[in-house]
């Protein structure tokens, strides 16, 4: 294993656990290479403290345990003093707050430039336990914790996630995909305020080497819509509902219009900047905080509320008045503004247009807005607004977004781009599977997009940037729900296996793959490749989904 590999796992490598708070991802070699920890709650009251705890229990004999304990601060720029307070606790410093690990007194620690090594021995059928401590700075050193008191911590891990499981009213052929994509989804929740993230980490490359490196530790709109329909139709109805309350938050703060992505607690600045004393992963280069995306107009937002309060709605046909002037607002927007260029669901940072994806939206929740009037109470003149602004944002859906001359719906009106995007068309069902001009589109998908079976969001080559990536998962995911809904049942149930197949031993998805290397490249676990693992299963079993059906009904998203 060479240096390089030994500093930087493949992506693939780990798994993540989490709190509901915070998540950490830890490498096969045991290894927890990201933590990151909030460090400024504003209006939130912080927790007393943070845990994370391993035990070791030798399977056979004794074992010989090592832990190297090398905390960094303010993304590793700030090496902390490491202090040991008592026999078996260790602090580590800085001015946001103190990190404390204990570890079994008995063992041997050896301090050096920021770092500490404990060395122990487990004898046979004994255990060991090392737990890391998070505080506010000025927060007291834990009490000592027991290993009883630790096994009795992992069992009520173990409980917690158990029991939320058995809420899933899913029986069907993917039980094992659809349940570890609910689990890392439900992961990357915040539960103080319901919002998810669209991953936990940040500036994990789109290719290797290139400078396609995001941050993705915030709250989007179409993601976490998305996310919690597809929750949603595993029959976790409480997520949706925490995510409209962050909605209604966030709103309330700032309520002269929405963005696309805000804060975990609801805020509206995520400002960019570039770490450059990072070398970012494998050579990878800017590491990145903060998103400037957040500054750009993505219309499909507007659609997705309007998808994630049908999606609410049909459990219950209720609609408090509170959302209820918040989603009247958002139809009053897009009968407004539904001609506006946008920078669409790639959040392009050059290219502004009228992008085929934010119209399908827009179309889909017009359509989910005339379903819902019945609690929406959109009143007379409303209506035929609504009504009329639907008809003709599809029909120029039909007229500019179609390119007869290449024989597909192209990524934006009027423009002849190439896009996996247009797959949305039959998706949200403003045309049937079976129409022409969708056969003919996915044709050109397969042999312009493709590398062996999956799909490029677009030609790389001829993005914005210029740069090599992987292929999009949730592309061919996409894919997959169009060809089901086709008919084409075998090679949908082919390609989905495909697709399975890409994810780790612990079923987890990046954002990208690359099917030359096997690889996963991006941000990891993602959230928007899960929740598609899920919508795409729904579709081979031929149940409704958030994405795809069917049935002939052009019910939108």
């Amino acid at each position: 294993m060479s240096e390089q590999d030994l500093r930087y796992p493949p992506i693939g490598d780990y798994g993540m656990i989490g709190d509901l708070r915070s998540a950490a991802l830890v490498s096969k070699r045991g290894v927890v290479d990201w933590m990151p920890i909030a460090i400024k709650y504003r209006k939130l009251k912080p927790p007393e403290s943070l845990r994370l705890i391993r035990m070791m229990q030798p399977i056979a004999g004794s074992t010989d345990w090592r832990v190297i304990f090398k905390p960094r601060f303010d993304y590793g720029r700030l090496t902390p003093s490491l202090t040991s307070i008592r026999p078996g606790l260790l602090r580590a410093e800085s001015p946001e707050g103190n990190v404390f690990l204990q570890y079994p007194e008995a063992a041997r620690v050896g301090l050096a430039d920021g770092e500490a090594t404990i060395t122990g021995r487990v004898m046979p059928g004994r255990r060991a336990a090392v737990l890391l401590h998070y505080t506010e700075r000025g927060g007291k050193p834990p009490a000592p914790i027991s290993l009883d008191e630790a096994h009795t911590y992992l069992h009520q891990t173990d409980d917690y996630w158990v029991d939320w499981l058995r809420s899933s009213t899913y029986r069907g052929r993917f039980d094992e995909p659809l349940h570890r994509s609910a689990l890392a989804l439900k992961l990357m929740q915040y539960l103080p305020t319901g919002a998810f993230v669209a991953a936990p980490t940040t500036s994990l490359p789109e290719s290797l080497g290139g400078s396609l490196n995001w941050d993705y530790r915030y709250t989007w709109i179409r993601d976490t819509s998305d996310l919690v329909n597809a929750l949603h139709q595993l029959g976790f109805e409480a997520e949706v509902d925490a995510f409209l309350r962050w909605v209604r938050m966030a709103h309330d703060r700032h309520p002269e219009h929405f963005q696309i992505m805000y804060t975990i607690d609801g805020e509206d600045r995520v400002p960019e900047y570039v770490l450059d004393d990072l070398e970012g992963y494998r050579g990878s280069k800017p590491v990145r905080i903060g998103n400037a995306a957040v500054e750009q107009v993505q219309l499909d937002i507007y659609g997705e509320l309007l998808q994630t309060a049908y999606t609410a709605w049909q459990s219950r046909k209720q609609l408090p008045k509170p959302r209820r002037a918040i989603l009247l607002g958002v139809v009053d927007y897009i009968v407004d503004h539904w001609q506006l260029e946008d920078s669409g669901i790639w959040e392009s940072r050059r290219r502004p247009r009228r992008y085929l994806y934010s119209q399908v939206m827009l179309w889909a929740g017009m359509d989910r807005a005339l379903k819902l009037d019945r609690s929406l109470r959109m009143g007379k003149v409303r209506r035929a607004a609504v009504r009329r602004t639907r008809d003709l944002i599809k029909r120029q859906v039909l007229e500019l977004g179609y390119d007869r001359e290449i024989g597909a719906f192209t990524q934006a009106l009027g423009h002849k781009d190439l896009d996996a995007t247009a797959l949305a068309v039959p998706m949200y069902e403003m045309l049937p599977a079976t129409d022409p001009r969708v056969v003919s589109t996915v044709r050109v998908l397969q042999e312009k997009l493709s590398n062996r079976g999956f799909l490029y969001r677009y030609v790389p080559a001829e993005s914005e940037f210029h740069q090599p990536e992987g292929v999009f998962i949730i592309c061919t995911l996409w894919l997959v729900n169009v060809l089901a809904q086709m008919g084409r049942q075998e090679e949908a149930e082919a390609l989905f296996s495909r697709v399975t197949e890409t994810a780790n031993d612990l079923g987890l998805f990046a954002e990208e793959f690359d099917p030359d290397t096997g690889e996963m490249l991006g941000n990891f676990p993602q959230a928007l490749t899960h929740l598609s693992v899920i919508n795409a299963a729904f579709n081979l079993e031929g149940r409704p989904s958030g994405k795809g059906r069917r049935s002939g009904r052009a019910d939108g998203g």
